[in-house]
């Protein structure tokens, strides 16, 4: 098609090229009818401009080149030389916390070229996704590979993880606030545990020895035991404050301790004795608190010597970080989440909640 236009053009330029019997007055006509076509074929664009510029409603490539900021039909057009970056906003309407609008103010202020696509966390693709990245929390953002070429990712490319030519940014890495868990954390058979397997409620705490907030949640947690028996499973999963060694240290003397079944007893002594031996070194002070609490000695020393527990504890931090953890105590309830200060009320009533289901 555009080659018959081009043929039929250049016909009627020869046309009016030809001489032969034309006046004066007709010569000068075809010279200005044939400056219009020659405009037209070769020049089209700037008449399109023109006619956009007189309107208002477009942009000419001169006034590109001279500005990256220009004001056209009412609105101020900034340009940029990074490339589109498209992101998928894994969300859900029926979550009035899931909501990314914060989130995606704070990521267009660092990257202002990105392209938003939002994808339901039930729909086919959203399913998809969640595979791929394992993701545990929404709203989640996950985007396309011209990430990698900004300054953003260039100093930091560890809060990201890559599949496929997709990046997922870790929601944990950057502190952005957990809407909804779309995932419960598993309970495995190295885990400590105190009640019931078959319980109707499974409590799974992520909580620091050195913890004000989880020393204070610990009573409850005692009195909930007493009260509920086999009714509920408690789950301890260590999260280690990395501020501290003797955090680590009291988390490993706490599995010592689990390994000679004293956990409770000895996590007792852990959080009533918090200021005693948070500013100690060593292991002397644990190993005192293992023979005042009946253990067996020269197996609690072996076994904080050799770091037994160590690689679970590990494992414990990595589910935490991935749940979003940061602070402790973190509480799941069955599939219900509770964190910050937990007090034996709010607790109760969720058990209860759950009971009654």
């Amino acid at each position: 098609m555009e080659k018959n236009v081009t043929e039929e053009k250049n016909n009627e330029i020869e046309d009016l090229l030809k001489p032969e019997g034309l006046s004066s007055k007709k010569r000068i006509k075809n010279l200005i009818a044939l400056s219009i076509l020659l405009a037209g074929l070769f020049g089209g664009s700037i008449f399109v401009d023109v006619i956009q510029m007189i309107n208002g409603g477009g942009i000419t490539s001169k006034k590109l080149s001279k500005s990256d900021v220009f004001r056209s039909a009412g609105k101020t057009w900034v340009g940029y030389s990074e490339s589109i970056i498209k992101v998928k906003v894994l969300t859900d309407d029926t979550c009035s916390e899931c909501k990314p609008d914060e989130v995606l103010i704070w990521l267009r202020r660092i990257i202002p070229t990105i392209l938003t696509q939002k994808v339901d966390q039930n729909s086919e693709e959203g399913e998809k996704v969640i595979s791929d990245f394992n993701i545990k929390t929404i709203p989640a953002f996950v985007f396309s590979k011209e990430i990698k070429e900004t300054e953003f990712f260039q100093q930091a490319p560890v809060i990201f993880e890559e599949k496929d030519g997709q990046l997922f940014l870790k929601a944990d890495e950057v502190g952005i606030p957990i809407g909804k868990f779309i995932q419960i954390p598993k309970i495995y058979d190295y885990d400590i545990k105190i009640g019931s397997e078959d319980a109707k409620v499974k409590i799974v705490e992520f909580s620091d020895f050195l913890s004000a907030s989880s020393q204070t949640f610990h009573s409850s947690i005692k009195k909930i035991l007493a009260e509920y028996e086999n009714k509920i499973q408690y789950v301890y999963k260590q999260f280690p404050s990395g501020l501290s060694l003797q955090s680590g240290n009291a988390a490993l003397a706490s599995e010592c301790a689990n390994d000679q079944r004293k956990f409770m007893e000895y996590a007792d002594k852990l959080f009533e004795s918090q200021s005693d031996w948070e500013m100690s070194e060593g292991w002397q002070k644990f190993k005192n608190y293992a023979w005042q609490k009946g253990l067996n000695g020269k197996e609690f020393d072996k076994c904080v010597n050799e770091k037994k527990f160590q690689d679970k504890i590990n494992k414990n931090i990595q589910e935490g970080k991935e749940f979003g953890v940061s602070e402790t105590p973190v509480l799941f309830i069955n599939e219900q989440f509770e964190g910050g200060i937990i007090s034996y009320d709010i607790l109760k009533n969720a058990i209860d909640a759950e009971l009654a289901k």
